[in-house]
């Protein structure tokens, strides 16, 4: 059982500044049949022109993951982390408790390109907590490279919810399998190029919702760019 969501459906936003496409209900967009898949409850596409960002602002009982397509954003934080984050690194916070956090890109002739992560944990008030790791390396195989687990396994960053994600660059005609646990579900974001899955071909922005599948094929038809989330 699947559903496919595609890139133009999304909910958008046009701050100026900031482009937002929303897969999900999110801020001033709001549609009852998004409102998130499982944990899974934020994924916005957003382009942030040069020289601006978001100001200091707060969160709690939350799992973020950051994901740089293009460009670099810096980051500052209540817990005292300030890192600039680049394409093939992946950024997790765990809110937690509390914590106040800051976003920009601080080029000024060039815009970044991100997709920002929401994922709903399974203990609230907790320490709240930082990561950032590069898996530039990994991904360069075209393999699924799992980036955030709840047991930080295979070098991945540990989150707060049994929860993986996993993010993959195939070339042209690569194919890619994926075995699913019973009773999980599985959402593909794909960030570029073009790839089939369950006989449903996808793009730039497009996304699939699979539910009661026990397998995946991916087949890559170009050289592509993809987030699969594993969803207990």
């Amino acid at each position: 059982m699947f559903k496919i969501r595609r890139s133009q459906e999304r909910g958008s936003a046009d701050h100026g500044w900031l482009q937002a496409r929303h897969s999900f209900s999110f801020g001033s967009y709001y549609d009852p049949r998004y409102m998130g898949f499982k944990s899974l409850r934020v994924i916005n596409e957003d382009k942030i022109q040069g020289g601006t960002g978001f100001g200091a602002h707060p969160h709690s009982d939350m799992e973020i993951i950051t994901y740089i397509v293009q460009g670099a954003l810096e980051h500052q934080d209540s817990m005292g982390n300030r890192a600039v984050i680049v394409p093939g690194e992946v950024q997790h916070m765990s809110a937690g408790s509390g914590v106040t956090h800051s976003e920009f890109n601080e080029k000024t002739d060039s815009e970044t390109h991100l997709l920002q992560i929401w994922i709903m944990p399974n203990k609230f008030g907790t320490k709240p907590g930082y990561g950032q790791k590069s898996f530039e390396k990994q991904l360069s195989t075209g393999k699924l490279v799992k980036v955030a687990s709840p047991d930080g396994s295979d070098g991945s960053l540990a989150i707060q919810q049994n929860a993986c994600l996993y993010i993959a660059r195939p070339k042209a005609l690569d194919q890619l399998s994926f075995e699913i646990s019973k009773s999980h579900g599985v959402w593909i974001q794909v960030v570029s190029g073009e790839i089939e899955v369950l006989d449903q071909t996808l793009k730039a922005g497009d996304a699939i919702q699979i539910e009661n599948e026990t397998s995946l094929y991916i087949h890559s038809k170009v050289q592509s760019e993809f987030l699969l989330f594993d969803l207990a």
